[in-house]
């Protein structure tokens, strides 16, 4: 007996050793699969996992020593569907560390994995997913491979907004379906948008852009008359004038004529493009690709004409025609006298009425005919003050070689000018081919070059030998030395751009911030919303989800590196400003609009303002000329507003802004509540005053917390 016990005892252990190392542990994990529309044909297919305790799963970007083992996710191949981005987790995320592995992260509980994508017609999503769990003791089941299939039935059916809460799994979906009255339906609640009065402030912004574009013309002119074409035709058509005329009184008579001519030819010119293209032709042109590229080789071809490679010329026969009729002494042989002028001059201004044309573009049927009447104004003045005052002719500069330095000045200029409209089609059609970084590089080479060419540092074909002091070595003048002081300085300005500085002295010109792939000290001021700098003060923050792939590279600094977040979408902004209680600022806002750049950088960015936005305000930033993503089918209708098709998220946006506030300009903002109601009797358009651009958000700040308590 004394030897059975131990025998027995030894069985036992035995036994219950074997059945310790043979333990099969059940799986810890819940998986739950299903696919929720967005709006129209967007889906988000949701992973939802839930774990058991002590259990927990690696996360997708484990860390440790790269043996870890996460969860994976595989779709099979779909023509009816197309993945939008990478998956992405929610969880709360663990960190642990080991001596063995080193520092990894992983989630316990629960976890949602959520991948977007567009899914075309009903089908069935199929594929696998595949996990590993482990528990706090170092045990590790084996890997999991698993098939899924999820149906979808609902690809023609109503739309609705996916909302994710931050670091949680709570999903909240809530329709947002565009009624017969244009009235927006959410969570149930049909709510309607009033149209704002900005008549006045409408008046006013356009009066200021008019005044504008009208200096920017005179400057113009004024800037053509140095060109070798015109300056060089000063001398002899005042002379021309002044001998043919009797007495002094009636040559000041014909070279008033003869202005008014130039003027007057310039003038028509504006108007018949108005009646030939439209009121807004030339703002849709200015913002179109193809266009944008078209424009980018004139500038070049131009640009390279002025550094003496070639030389661009209209053909004889017209200049002949026109200068037959110019012999006739009544006021028609003026007339075409001038005429000749303008087809003479071509070569020389055209590069410089080109962008006046894009620009005067923006301001409808009074826009290119005012741009030309300033430009022809600039342009006609030297005649008369020089047929006015005659003497003064004895005082001019001899036209020669520094006409020719002139042309490659400008020559500079045009090809830095020439990035502008490639950047334009870039950022269009997001090819990625100019970003930030790569614009402002050559900016500064282009610069530096023009610096030392006036610094005499390298000559062209066409250039006459420099002059020569009492001492026969070359020097360099006043005038010059201070342009290239100028240039050069331009140059070391633009330099910090090249890691992430603003540059608000240029910024309506260079690409946005979010085409910068390096910024310097980026890892402080990560736009992704984090505990340091979101928008929402108690930390829960609404992430936007609608169209950020696509737009998230035209974000301006403010956004960038400031940390304001905003939204791409209408609706979805709503149900933001339902949730957190707050404003909306909705943005009317365009990818090539240079003054939309102007307020983001030098209003927007100032600290006093960012603070506003970011506490007080949802900021919805609706691209007006977005044109590049298409809406679905169904989402597509005519507008009366727009007189057209909708069919672009950037038709949406025009036509809201149309629609509904009763504008189609941009830079514009309008301030609504989460039901749509203004709270502001006027938008606010272009004014870069950031006192009262401070003032006004405060007055729709309190106009909002008063009839909302």
């Amino acid at each position: 007996m004394n030897l059975l016990k131990p025998a027995l005892l030894g069985l036992l252990s035995i036994f219950i050793f074997e059945n310790l190392s043979a333990q099969m542990f059940k799986d810890p994990t819940n998986w739950t699969l299903e696919a929720k529309k967005i709006r129209g044909n967007e889906y988000n297919i949701f992973f939802h996992i839930s774990i058991d305790t002590p259990w927990h799963v690696y996360s997708l970007k484990p860390g440790g020593d790269g043996s870890l083992i996460t969860p994976s996710f595989t779709f099979n191949n779909n023509k009816d569907i197309k993945l939008i981005g990478k998956i992405r987790q929610e969880g709360k995320i663990i960190t642990q560390e080991d001596t063995v592995v080193g520092t990894y992260y992983y989630i316990e509980s629960k976890a949602t994995y959520i991948q977007k994508a567009i899914i075309y017609n009903d089908t069935k999503i199929k594929g696998t997913y595949s996990y590993q769990t482990c528990n706090r003791h170092s045990i590790c089941l084996s890997p999991k491979e698993v098939p899924y299939s999820i149906e979808i039935k609902d690809v023609k059916g109503s739309t609705a907004i996916g909302i994710a809460g931050r670091a949680d799994t709570s999903h909240e979906i809530a329709e947002a379906i565009n009624t017969p009255d244009r009235s927006v339906k959410v969570n149930g609640v049909v709510t309607t948008n009033n149209k704002l009065d900005n008549g006045d402030e409408k008046t006013k912004g356009e009066t200021k852009s008019l005044l504008w574009l009208f200096l920017a013309a005179l400057g113009g002119g004024i800037l053509a008359v140095l060109t070798p074409c015109v300056y060089s035709m000063i001398p002899i058509t005042v002379s021309f004038f002044t001998k043919r005329s009797k007495t002094r009184a009636e040559g000041i008579k014909h070279a008033i004529q003869y202005s008014l001519s130039i003027i007057i030819v310039f003038t028509v010119f504006g108007v018949l493009i108005s009646v030939f293209f439209g009121a807004n032709a030339l703002n849709t042109l200015s913002t179109n690709w193809i266009a944008n590229l078209f424009f980018f080789a004139v500038f070049v071809i131009f640009g390279i004409s002025f550094l003496g490679v070639f030389e661009i010329s209209l053909p004889s026969s017209w200049t002949n025609k026109t200068d037959s009729k110019a012999g006739l002494s009544s006021f028609g042989g003026i007339f075409f006298m001038a005429l000749t002028l303008v087809i003479v001059s071509f070569s020389c201004t055209g590069p410089i009425v080109g962008p006046l044309l894009v620009l005067a573009g923006k301001g409808g049927i009074v826009g290119p005919t005012l741009g030309m009447f300033g430009f022809s104004v600039g342009l006609a003045l030297p005649f008369a003050l020089f047929a006015i005052f005659p003497g003064m002719l004895n005082k001019m500069a001899s036209s020669g070689g520094w006409l020719n330095q002139v042309k490659v000045v400008l020559g500079f200029v045009e090809l830095m000018l020439a990035l502008k409209f490639l950047s334009n089609a870039d950022l269009a059609m997001g090819w990625r081919l100019l970003d930030r970084e790569i614009f402002i590089a050559i900016w500064v080479v282009l610069a530096l070059m023009l610096g030392f060419y006036l610094m005499g540092k390298f000559k062209l074909s066409h250039d006459d030998v420099s002059p020569k002091n009492l001492y026969g070595q070359e020097y360099v003048s006043i005038v010059k030395l201070f342009l290239s002081i100028v240039c050069f300085s331009f140059a070391v300005y633009l330099v910090p751009g090249m890691w992430g500085a603003p540059l608000n002295a240029v910024s309506a010109f260079v690409p946005p911030l979010g085409t910068q792939d390096f910024i310097l000290n980026a890892s402080k001021n990560e736009t992704s919303p984090s505990e340091n700098n979101i928008n929402i003060p108690d930390k829960m923050s609404m992430i936007p989800l609608h169209y950020v792939n696509e737009l998230k590279i035209y974000e301006p600094q403010v956004v960038k590196n400031l940390g304001l977040i905003t939204y791409y979408d209408y609706n979805e902004a709503l149900l933001a400003s339902k949730k957190l209680k707050k404003p909306i600022m909705l943005d009317f806002t365009g990818i090539n609009c240079v003054n939309c750049r102007k307020m983001e950088s030098q209003v927007w960015s100032k600290p006093e303002v960012t603070k506003r936005l970011k506490e007080n305000f949802i900021v919805a930033s609706l691209y007006c000329d977005m044109n590049r993503i298409e809406l679905p089918r169904g989402e597509q209708y005519f507008s009366k507003d727009l007189n057209s098709q909708v069919t672009t998220l950037g038709n949406k946006n025009a036509d809201l802004q149309a629609s509904k506030f009763e504008s189609n300009s941009q830079p514009y903002y309008f301030y609504i509540d989460a039901e749509g109601n203004k709270l502001a009797d006027k938008g606010y358009s272009y004014d870069p005053d950031v006192d009262k651009f401070v003032k006004h958000l405060d007055n729709v700040l309190a106009t909002y917390q008063e009839t909302h308590k």
